[in-house]
């Protein structure tokens, strides 16, 4: 899924703009540091599938890593992994090759698990290009 996606930037949706709005501009900005972490899991071979959750309200998932409250932000960031997802029943044991056959390339890709009052979803958002 495409961020564009959830954006629903239409025309009945401009008084009530979507929180991914903001979450869009939240993760071009932290982009060079989710990428850091990323990687930093990988290579500490704590997972090949890191994910990020991004949240307005406190998750029991994950480990804080960018605080919306220090960084004058409007999401906090919260890095974790396959594994621990499927440890704790967000994604089911069965679905998990489902899962790792669209998990995008994580050196290009940062994999977010955005949380919104409506729900939660998986969006692959690109990182910035310096």
């Amino acid at each position: 899924m495409n961020p564009e996606d959830l954006l629903n930037e239409g025309a009945d949706d401009k008084k009530k703009q979507s929180p991914l709005v903001s979450l869009e501009v939240d993760l071009k900005f932290f982009s060079e540091s989710i990428r850091e972490v990323a990687v930093e899991i990988m290579v500490e071979g704590l997972s090949a599938y890191p994910i990020f959750i991004a949240h307005q309200h406190d998750v029991s998932i994950g480990e804080l890593i960018l605080d919306h409250n220090e960084l004058n932000s409007e999401w906090t960031i919260n890095a974790s992994t396959l594994e621990e997802f499927i440890e704790k029943g967000v994604i089911k044991k069965e679905l998990k090759q489902r899962f790792i056959d669209s998990y995008k390339n994580p050196h290009d890709f940062m994999c977010v698990f955005a949380i919104v009052p409506e729900g939660a979803n998986f969006v692959f958002f690109p990182y910035s290009k310096e």
